[in-house]
């Protein structure tokens, strides 16, 4: 590992000085904070630890000194007991996905980063170690450079949802410049990305939200907004698409994205089942189970529609975040921040998403 220089702050629990290069990430970094779940529950079940180890790096990953990160609705999840057949066995874990920061050290085959630069990126859903901390630590296909357009604030809001949104719409749809696209539930954040990647993709996009955001979509570059509250999508939306992305999920969005698309089409949830069923039967049974159900709806809607069906989650993609680099540098993608936290009022953050009182993003600060 290279260590180009040490760093200093006053957040940086634990911290101890040495020559510039070294061989072993604890000679210099011996703890930091970091946001600990120790059993599964409501927002008060976190706990910001002093003097948490900093694991040595691997030679692909990069240290990041976090100035900010995300409260994913899949950190809620998370705390709350999803996916516990992954977490369960290796708590106490650090949550979070999102991260903005410095890098503080490198690999030894690191080659796109150097210590000192802004980054930003995101973790695989299942990672153990999340960004909940001082320091996090990715992989070199997890990150990417900031702009400087940005603050750390708005740009660690942006890479978990706008590669969830990336796979669903360039992976699997593999959308092209002229196609139609509908979003449902485009004022969250995995929502809105999608309208601005198909907006920059040329397609022409159509969305469902609620009432407040409805103004923002349209200014994002949708055509037509569709408030579900007040409004009957399948009356005022007229024609075929040629990608639906449902990050609602359900069997009403499921049944009218389906029959919205032509055929030919992909239908995109965020609502697979994997999780949900491995974690009440186990891997043994549960994946198996989720498989089956997975490619029985798949031979399904190919039969009677015509159509791709698919359960889409973020994965790394050097080349999604790349041009998701571009889009955020060009101002032409960005998940609005409607309030930040200090990481020490992270149990305050999580209740308040909890309650529903923050409809936006959420952010973390360091």
């Amino acid at each position: 590992m290279r260590v180009m220089r040490s760093l200093r702050s006053n957040s940086d629990a634990g911290l101890v000085f040495q020559p510039a290069t070294l061989s072993s990430l604890r000679s210099i970094f011996t703890g930091c904070r970091a946001v600990m779940l120790p059993r599964f529950g409501g927002p008060e079940v976190l706990e910001l630890r002093e003097n948490i180890p900093v694991p040595n790096l691997n030679p692909n990953e990069v240290l990041v000194k976090a100035k900010a990160v995300s409260v994913n609705p899949l950190d809620c999840r998370i705390r709350a007991g999803y996916g516990r057949s992954v977490f369960e066995p290796h708590l106490p874990i650090i949550i979070g996905r999102d991260v903005s920061g410095e890098v503080a050290a490198i690999g030894n085959s690191v080659k796109s980063f150097k210590v000192g630069q802004e980054v930003f990126g995101a973790l695989h859903p299942t990672a153990l170690r999340g960004t909940y901390t001082d320091y996090g630590i990715l992989s070199e296909e997890e990150l990417t450079g900031k702009p400087s357009s940005v603050s750390h604030v708005e740009a660690c809001a942006i890479p978990f949802a706008a590669l969830t949104a990336w796979r669903a719409l360039k992976s699997n749809a593999r959308i092209t410049e002229g196609q139609r696209v509908l979003v449902f539930g485009g004022g969250g954040a995995v929502g809105f990305a999608a309208i601005q990647l198909a907006v920059a993709s040329g397609c022409h996009v159509i969305a469902s939200c609620v009432g407040q955001t409805k103004d923002r979509i349209l200014a994002a570059g949708a055509e037509q907004a569709v408030d579900y509250t007040t409004e009957d999508i399948e009356l005022v939306v007229k024609g075929k698409f040629d990608a639906v992305l449902d990050t609602i999920g359900g069997s009403e969005t499921e049944r009218i994205g389906i029959n919205f698309l032509r055929k030919g089409g992909n239908y995109m949830t965020l609502q697979g089942e994997a999780a949900s069923l491995t974690d009440r039967y186990g891997f043994v049974v549960g994946l198996p189970l989720a498989t089956s159900l997975l490619m029985k709806k798949k031979i399904q809607y190919q039969y009677t529609h015509g159509i791709d069906y698919w359960w889409t989650y973020m994965r790394a993609d050097p080349e999604g975040l790349a041009e998701i680099q571009r889009l955020v540098g060009a101002g032409k993608l960005k998940i609005p921040v409607e309030k930040t936290f200090p990481i020490t009022d992270v149990v305050a953050a999580h209740e308040a998403k909890e309650k529903k009182q923050i409809p936006g993003k959420v952010v973390l600060e360091f």
